[in-house]
């Protein structure tokens, strides 16, 4: 049946012209004037309109007579002056404008426009900051600084390219910087270009074979690309260096759990809570181990260690809630996370997982009031609303469902699970074209998401299209031989047509290989005997699959099937009473072979 760092030295050789030559002759000033400027100021009685600072710097018009070009450069170190006290005062936005004044009369200065860049840099105005940046490299382009501080701008932009390209260039002046090179394998991690990541990561290990963050780094590229053994010899090897590294234990304990070591996780998350005792995450992973494996005394004590460092209404308890709501104790959830969000009304991730503790109370209005209250900036918002449309589907409200859906997907566009769920809201109305619209938009976004070509192949097969459905299925098995759903659902439609039994009963001996509980695939494979005419062996496996999928009307229809071949009428009868006790789709099918094996048993008596 088918179942639906070290900074290096400045290099050597490498040009500096950090002022223009007319400022450079104020340069010395700027260091005496400053502090004696501050200095008046605080002895000075106030004034209605005070003399603009630079009148302390110069002398009579009649005294001395400037040039055009000497009165802008006076005027832009004036404005630098401006800006430097602001700075110092902490005035940063202030300073912004003389300094931008400063520019504008000397733009031909490296040192002003750096200042510029760094000081737009720390008020996070990246977009501003860039243009002084990109004047810089463009005044001395053999300056790895500049090109470095363009770079750090277009990382904190998350303009990842460009960052990546200006460190390259910087890189290839100056091969020795360990700390743009890291920073060059940080952004090539974050964009999943692990192999080049692993490439700058050696060269700084041969360079530097105690530097912890490489080795901290390339464990997780390993980890997160499947080498597990290579992940974890990365990470023993950063521990080894710094034998307390939180993110290296934590991963390493993650690693243990992904290859079903838990007792090896276990001890690397007791270990890290030895140095780190509030990392919470790592205590909730623990507790839950513990629970698994049936350490009842010991899940017991974290617990109290969880209440020991924190109390009630303090965020550090929403692990407690979190376990809770794992261990289905929903009332000790409910009220370990309301008071936190009492408490933290901005704190999302509890709210979220409040209202989830709701929603498995059954209490749908109160979890639909918490995740509505969850805003379109958080993290949790798409899932919440995910959980909105979740909600209306259990009441049958699918308009509203599907509305829910339709306005996230904008926000989350390459998030599969939205399209699949649209599309199985679709189905469910019966509006198979438009779900397989939805289904292919979201292939368009990830290609080969196994659970949208599968749901897009049902939908075929619901439309009445099994070629569509079984093109579908065959191309999950190239993605994914070992599919053990897919492969029993060409077998189970080549039985349902009578058609290649021989590889039907392949597929789906090998599925039921990869999934031996399944009730649906070993109804599947009782089908295919049926279908043979093979009634024993079918009779032996549509039992064993009543037994482990008693509540499923096809498979009860299916036993009945071969009770009657076999001419056990009454157990037959009884299995198609029961199945359509089930709610089956064919009910009038049904009930037509209840009324022909009553007539069977009526005239045998």
């Amino acid at each position: 049946m088918k179942e639906a760092l070290t900074i290096p030295k400045r290099p050597q050789g490498v040009r500096n012209r950090p002022f223009s030559p007319r400022f450079t002759a104020y340069a010395f000033i700027v260091t005496l004037v400053i502090p004696l400027l501050f200095t008046l100021q605080s002895c000075a009685p106030l004034r209605s309109k005070a003399a603009p600072p630079w009148i302390l710097l110069t002398v009579s018009p009649e005294k001395a007579k400037l040039s055009e070009k000497d009165q802008v450069a006076k005027e832009a170190y004036n404005h630098f002056i401006m800006a430097s006290m602001m700075i110092a005062r902490g005035d940063r936005k202030g300073a912004v404008e003389h300094l931008s004044e400063a520019v504008q009369r000397d733009p031909d200065s490296i040192y002003l426009n750096r200042k510029m860049a760094f000081l737009l840099k720390s008020l996070k105005e990246y977009d501003r900051a860039l243009p002084y940046a990109q004047r810089c490299v463009n005044l001395d382009p053999a300056s790895v600084q500049n090109r470095i501080l363009m770079a750090d701008i277009y990382a904190l932009k998350g303009d990842n390219d460009h960052a990546i390209e200006q460190y390259e260039k910087a890189l290839a002046d100056d091969t020795g910087n360990q700390r743009v090179r890291l920073l060059l394998a940080t952004i090539l991690i974050r964009t999943h270009r692990f192999d080049k990541a692993l490439n700058h990561l050696h060269r700084l290990i041969e360079e530097n074979p105690r530097l912890v963050i490489a080795h901290y780094y390339e464990g997780r590229i390993h980890l997160e690309t499947g080498r597990y053994k290579e992940a974890e010899d990365a990470f023993k090897k950063a521990l080894a260096l710094n034998r307390t590294l939180e993110p290296a234990l934590f991963d390493l304990g993650t690693l243990y759990q992904m290859t079903n070591r838990d007792v090896d996780a276990m001890g690397a998350y007791e270990k890290l809570l030895a140095s780190y005792p509030e990392n919470m995450s790592a205590r909730e992973r623990l507790v839950n181990l513990y629970i698994k494996h049936g350490l009842k005394e010991k899940a017991e004590r974290q617990m109290e260690e969880i209440k020991a460092h924190s109390k009630p209404g303090e965020s550090g308890r929403r692990t407690l809630g979190l376990i809770y709501l794992r261990q289905g104790k929903i009332d000790e959830s409910i009220e370990e996370l309301s008071l936190i969000v009492s408490a933290w009304p901005n704190d999302d991730k509890s709210r979220f997982y409040l209202a989830a503790a709701y929603e498995e109370k059954g209490e749908n209005d109160k979890a639909l009031e918490h995740f509505r209250r969850i805003k379109q900036q958080s993290r949790y918002y798409v899932n919440a609303q995910m959980h909105i449309a979740y909600i209306f589907e259990s009441e049958e409200k699918y308009d509203e469902a599907i509305e829910v859906i339709e306005k996230t997907i904008p926000l989350k566009e390459d998030k599969a699970e939205l399209y699949l769920m649209l599309a199985s809201l679709y189905e469910t109305k019966k509006e198979y074209e438009k779900a397989i619209a939805i289904a292919q938009k979201g292939l368009e976004k990830d290609p080969k998401n196994i659970d949208l070509i599968y749901r897009l192949g049902v939908i075929f097969d619901k439309k009445g299209d099994k070629t569509s459905c079984l093109q579908q299925m065959r191309k999950i098995l190239k993605i994914n031989p070992a599919h053990a759903d897919s492969m029993n659902y060409i077998g189970y439609t080549y039985a349902e047509q009578g058609v290649k039994l021989d590889e039907a009963l392949g597929l789906i001996q090998k599925a039921l290989k990869l999934k031996p509980n399944s009730g649906y695939i070993t109804d599947s494979l009782g089908w295919v005997y049926f279908r043979k005419g093979l009634y024993d062996r079918a009779l032996h496996y549509l039992e064993k699959a009543a037994q482990l999928t008693p509540e499923d009307p096809t498979i009860n229809e299916h036993l009945g099937d071969v009770y009657f071949k076999k001419g056990k009428y009454q157990k037959a009868l009884d299995s198609y009473q029961k199945a359509l006790s089930l709610s089956p789709a064919n009910e009038e099918k049904l009930k037509g072979k209840i009324d022909k094996v009553k007539q069977v048993l009526k005239s045998d008596n």
